[in-house]
């Protein structure tokens, strides 16, 4: 980090940390994730597409109704309709 983009000092010892072990870290609050907690991790699907997607006014004015990021839950939408759908296809 340099000193120029930061307001204060840092208090941290970036020595002792950068000379720590992996072994010598402690992780008692925060352990290790295992095969269950996998389980329930969503897989990304990767970067959004910009499209044009031509919707009803009614339907539009409903998300927009929904106030900032409307767009964001159109899309759970379709998502979540698109999962139960695979879903009962098998």
């Amino acid at each position: 980090m340099k000193k120029a983009h930061t307001k204060k000092s840092s208090r941290t010892d970036w020595r002792r940390i950068d000379d720590m072990k992996d072994e010598d870290i402690d992780l008692s609050d925060s352990p290790e994730l295992d095969r269950e907690f996998f389980k329930g991790a969503v897989l990304w699907p990767g970067a959004k597409r910009q499209i044009t997607l031509r919707l009803d006014p009614d339907v539009l004015a409903f998300f927009q109704k929904q106030g900032k990021g409307y767009q964001t839950m159109i899309n759970s939408v379709l998502r979540k309709y698109m999962e139960v759908r695979n879903r009962r296809a098998g």
